[in-house]
């Protein structure tokens, strides 16, 4: 039986993030960080998909949050996240996809780190749906992602690509094989950009989305 494509990563957490500072330096934490200022004081969080904690941490050092819903698929992954350190009680840790989300849950932001590459346009279309319904109106989607600047990207970053999801496709069951028309499903939502920032000589984007 195949793995469920939305919590594979159980086989690749222990060496993830070692591996992903040896391919791209610190530009995949750079991206992530660039993101922090946006997010306001007393703001309820979620963050899905948000691997080991890194970012959760800089989160908690960086802003004020009210209340942080921590979402993650990979078991594996979520515990390295809970031994980082003592947290809070405003961080709620949870094992899940976006179905283990609550029809009545509302947050100010969502931030979705290096998760939306992971899946096929069916798949995604329905996790930003439903992303989309638990953020406030005037809330903010804070996105990054592997999303080349230009609409023809060099030759490496088309090989790194490939690479990249044959390595997850074979290690974590990643049902993506291409990276997805992010702003196409975006626009569908309704959602407006606000502010953006590329990284890794223009491999990676950064943006912020607000929800009207």
């Amino acid at each position: 039986m195949s793995l469920n494509p939305d919590s594979g990563f159980d086989r690749v957490a222990s060496f993830y993030d070692l591996l992903a500072r040896l391919v791209f330096g610190s530009s995949l934490q750079d991206a992530q960080r660039w993101l922090l200022p946006f997010i306001p004081s007393g703001s309820t969080i979620l963050i899905i998909g948000g691997g080991s904690g890194w970012l959760l941490q800089q989160v908690l050092f960086h802003t004020s949050p009210k209340h942080v819903v921590y979402l993650e698929a990979s078991e594996k992954m979520l515990q390295l996240a809970q031994q980082q350190n003592s947290f809070p009680a405003i961080v709620e840790f949870r094992h899940g996809t976006d179905g283990n989300l609550q029809p009545h849950e509302r947050f100010d932001i969502i931030i979705t780190p290096f998760l939306l590459d992971l899946f096929q346009e069916q798949r995604l279309s329905q996790l930003m749906q439903r992303l989309y319904a638990v953020l406030d109106p005037g809330g903010l989607w804070l996105f990054t992602d592997f999303w080349p600047v230009k609409q023809k990207p060099p030759f490496w970053q088309k090989l790194l690509a490939k690479s990249m999801y044959l390595f997850f496709g074979l290690l974590s069951d990643v049902q993506g094989r291409e990276l997805p028309h992010y702003g196409r499903h975006f626009e569908g939502l309704g959602l407006k950009e606000q502010q953006s920032a590329d990284f890794y000589n223009g491999f990676v984007q950064s943006k912020v989305y607000r929800k009207i």
